[in-house]
């Protein structure tokens, strides 16, 4: 019997690293030689209006507006922040941001309304920034940009350059997310490598494939695409907003993820509970809050992770032997995500018990949604009942 769930463990990671899309090279990059010859100057660049939601970001939103307002984009650009209902000073910070930066007339600071039944509160948020962004005039582009991300003055350019050469509905980025901390440095690049064997980005980014997703921290939109495939109306409810707008709009053209430099989460994860919570909140949403997906995943995940270090410790012969080569071509797959956040090599072999961590992160997300706290974000429970 081992030796059977050892080879068919053998099996998944031949499959993962021969023929899930690459997912682990972390090739899909934004600052490639390719791209950075390709993607120069526009002949005119489109109007951009820029779109944050915030509920109680005081200690975060003065950095992302900041770097937004330090942007080196040569067309016309503003600003929308839309305060959700915070009770920390949110609003005031991000306009005293504005005036430290110099441009106080770029930013406009909106109240939001309060949070209707249906929507969750993000999607909300984006919904009343987007209408006041396209008031008077339309812009061309929207960047949807989370209140905890920082850009580098080039990226607004870089990111508008790459949707107007390619024709692209979407350019979103997977903002680098902060690996200071211990549990940070620990767990996060894991977490980027798990988004990516769900998503893998060359796939998203391939014309014509069918798997289509998004990264909600930067998330540069065509204002027409949008409004074509039903506005942020036609995903109100989502807990994976960024992957359901993902789907939505390559419905209306292609899309491109890829990884990044240039835009950096600068919230703090420093402690497990942080990053439990980070993942609790959606991974029962991703299984379509199905008891029977969420029974197959459990074994699934101790199948591709856990299984092998497993049968290397107390299983014998073929057994052992499988498992010793899954194990190494699982650190295989890990090394490649661990060099973009520059972490040792020697945290590869340790992916197994990571990876028991998000499974059991993965279980906590569903025993939240049964005690009716799914989705909790910001003091809400917004996942569906």
């Amino acid at each position: 019997m081992a030796g059977v769930i050892a080879f068919v463990s053998l099996v998944i990671w031949v499959y993962l690293l021969t023929a899930r899309g690459g997912f682990w090279h972390a090739a899909e990059r934004d600052d490639t030689p390719e791209d950075e010859a390709r993607l120069g100057a526009l002949a005119s660049w489109p109007s951009v209006a820029v779109v944050i939601p915030a509920r109680n970001e005081a200690d975060s939103i003065a950095q992302t507006v900041g770097s937004l307002c330090r942007q080196d984009y040569p067309g016309e650009f503003r600003i929308v922040v839309v305060d959700d209902q915070s009770t920390d000073g949110t609003a005031e910070r991000a306009r005293a941001a504005a005036a430290e930066a110099g441009t106080p007339d770029r930013l406009t600071v909106v109240t939001g309304a309060p949070l209707p039944e249906g929507w969750t509160g993000k999607l909300w948020a984006l919904k009343q920034g987007d209408a006041i962004a396209c008031t008077p005039s339309k812009p061309d582009w929207l960047l949807h940009t989370d209140a905890d991300i920082a850009h580098t003055p080039d990226n607004l350019r870089k990111l508008v350059a790459r949707g107007v050469h390619d024709s692209l509905t979407l350019v979103s980025l997977m903002a680098k997310l902060r690996c200071d901390a211990w549990f940070e440095r620990a767990l996060i690049p894991a977490f980027v490598l798990f988004f990516q064997m769900l998503y893998p980005f060359r796939w998203v980014n391939q014309r014509g494939h069918p798997l289509a997703a998004g990264a909600g921290g930067c998330m540069l939109i065509r204002r027409a695409a949008l409004e074509a495939a039903g506005g942020i109306d036609s995903i109100r409810d989502e807990i994976i907003d960024d992957c359901a707008l993902g789907r939505q709009l390559k419905l209306q053209g292609p899309i491109w993820l890829g990884l990044t430099n240039r835009a950096h989460s600068v919230r703090p994860y420093d402690d497990l509970g942080e990053i439990r919570r980070m993942v609790s909140r959606t991974a029962y949403a991703q299984l379509q809050y199905s008891p029977w997906l969420l029974a197959g995943t459990l074994v699934s995940l101790c199948l591709t992770f856990l299984a092998p270090p497993l049968m290397v410790l107390f299983a014998h012969g073929w057994g052992r032997f499988f498992g010793l080569l899954a194990w190494i071509g699982m650190s295989l797959a890990y090394l490649p995500m661990l060099r973009f956040y520059g972490r040792a090599g020697w945290w590869a072999p340790v992916l197994p018990a990571i990876a028991a961590l998000y499974t059991a992160f993965t279980l906590d997300s569903a025993i939240q949604h049964w005690q009716g706290r799914g989705g909790m974000w910001k003091g809400r429970a917004q996942a569906k009942k």
